[in-house]
Formats: structure tokens, C-alpha cells, sequence
């Protein structure tokens, strides 16, 4: 079976690599750019106020990688060695793994289980919204939304916004830093004729953003999805497939082996 990866480029070949190794036919269409934060000196100002927080919370690991790619080499967080004792909040595995990669300490790092229903917002609530006290100081590290998908109404933003909401209502304060910019990928033009041939052939469309969603539709124009089929790693996102038009939409955890099962679920 054809499997159309979404993800972003740097993302998206460990996916397809799997995907091929368990025997489908996998294929990368990255529907969702990262690039450079629009103001790279708010990040660096960020890395310098670290002692303000205790707790910077990333939205993903693009979100981990973009804020230590601009980390000013005399800074230390995260680590039993850093005079900072700030925490790291993420949501999933992949976030862990990104944070690992940048020299963090699992003992600084708070995430939900491997073993959790779900990878979002409300299952890291569930394991640090107990410490959460008035005066509580949360950075969040965020990217900004592109204008194709802000403008369908399908960004991925629901998840912050609740967390934030939260910490909030706890008596806690939030502050924002935007360190990269997601955006919307200019197909080619065998690239959107690969997707208009999937959305019509079979092919299973493996979603895990609602932002990519909103720029495959607005890519395509007037593409019907009515006969399409998709996997999608979060029910938010499976809801944007659906509104999206799609005819079947599958909701996953977002790990390859439920990943595969769901897809060979549609076979």
C-alpha cells in the first residue's frame, strides 16, 4: 500500500524508511516547512532570562531544535551541571528525543509516558499541572503559523492555547517566544500531481499536523478529497482531515507501531 508521509522534510525520511521496512510503499510529500524564527534576537534574549522560569515548555521537537540552534554558547539549562535549574515540558517522544539530542538531562526533561493514550497538551498536564502553584513561571517555545493554514482555519495552535490556558487559571504566568517559522512548502509540479493521484487511488495520506492539512488543500484547489483515505496522529487532526473532506480518516497514537496497525487496518 502507498503511504503519503506529510512531515516536514528533515522529519519526514525516518518515517518512510519504516514504513518501506514493514513493507509498504512509502512516499514523502512534506507538506509543512521549518524555517529561521522571524526575530532570532527574542530567542537569544530568551536563552539569556532562563533563570526568569521554571519551566520551558516546547510545542515539538522542531520547536526544541530551532531554540538550541540559536543558544549562545556561554548558556546551560537542563542539565545537573547548569546553575538553572529550569525544567523542560514536552508532549511526546519525539520532543524527549529532540531534547536528548541537544544535550539535555532526562532528569530535567517532564513528558508523558511512552505508554500514555495520547502524546498532547492534556497528558503533560496530567503529569506537571500538580506542581503548578500561583507565581509559577512558564516559557513557552512556540513556531508561528502559516498563512495558508491560519487563513482555513485549521492551525495546530488549540493544543498551546490549553496548556497556557492552564497554567493560567493555576495562578501561574506564560510568556511566548516564537523560534521558528512554520510555513507552507511550494509544491512542484509532480508534487501535486502525486497528490492529486492519491487523493483518489487508494493511497493512505499519514497526517500529523492540522497545518498540513490546510496547505494540501490549499495547494490542490478544487481537489475533491471524497474518495481519499487517512491516518492521523491526534483526534484534533483527524477532525481537520474530515472537515478537510476526507472519506475515511483513522485516528492513531502517534507511534509507528500504531501507526502501522491503523494502516493496515484500511487494507
Amino acid at each position: 500500500m502507498r503511504v503519503i508521509v506529510t512531515r516536514p522534510q528533515q522529519d519526514a525520511g525516518p518515517w518512510v524508511t519504516a514504513l518501506a521496512e514493514a513493507g509498504h510503499d512509502a512516499v514523502a510529500l512534506p507538506l509543512l516547512g521549518v524555517g529561521p524564527p522571524p526575530d532570532p534576537a527574542a530567542v537569544v534574549a530568551a536563552w539569556g532570562r532562563m533563570a526568569a522560569f521554571d519551566a520551558v515548555m516546547f510545542v515539538s521537537g522542531n520547536a526544541v531544535a530551532q531554540f538550541f540552534a540559536l543558544k549562545p554558547a556561554a548558556a546551560s539549562a537542563f542539565t545537573a551541571q547548569a546553575a538553572i535549574k529550569t525544567r523542560a515540558f514536552v508532549v511526546g517522544p519525539g520532543s524527549v528525543a529532540a531534547l536528548l539530542r541537544a544535550g539535555a538531562e532526562p532528569a530535567y526533561i517532564d513528558a508523558p509516558s511512552p505508554q500514555a493514550g495520547q502524546f498532547d497538551s492534556e497528558a503533560l498536564w496530567a503529569v506537571v499541572g500538580p506542581r503548578v502553584r500561583p507565581g509559577y513561571r512558564v516559557l513557552l517555545v512556540r513556531g508561528a503559523d502559516s498563512a495558508h493554514a491560519a487563513g482555513a482555519g485549521v492551525g495546530n495552535g488549540a493544543g498551546r492555547d490549553w496548556f497556557a490556558n492552564q497554567v493560567l487559571a493555576a495562578g501561574g504566568s506564560v510568556e511566548y517566544v516564537v523560534a521558528y517559522q512554520r510555513r507552507a512548502p511550494a509544491l512542484r509540479d509532480s508534487e501535486r500531481a502525486l497528490a492529486h493521484q492519491a487523493a483518489q487511488d487508494g493511497s493512505v495520506w499519514l497526517f500529523s499536523s492540522s497545518e498540513a492539512i490546510g496547505n494540501l488543500v490549499a495547494a490542490c484547489g478544487s481537489q475533491s478529497w471524497q474518495q481519499a483515505r487517512a491516518v492521523a496522529t491526534h483526534p484534533r487532526i483527524a477532525q481537520a482531515a474530515r472537515a478537510a473532506g476526507f472519506a475515511v480518516v483513522c485516528e492513531s497514537r502517534p507511534t509507528l507501531a500504531a501507526v502501522l496497525a491503523s494502516i493496515e487496518s484500511l487494507q
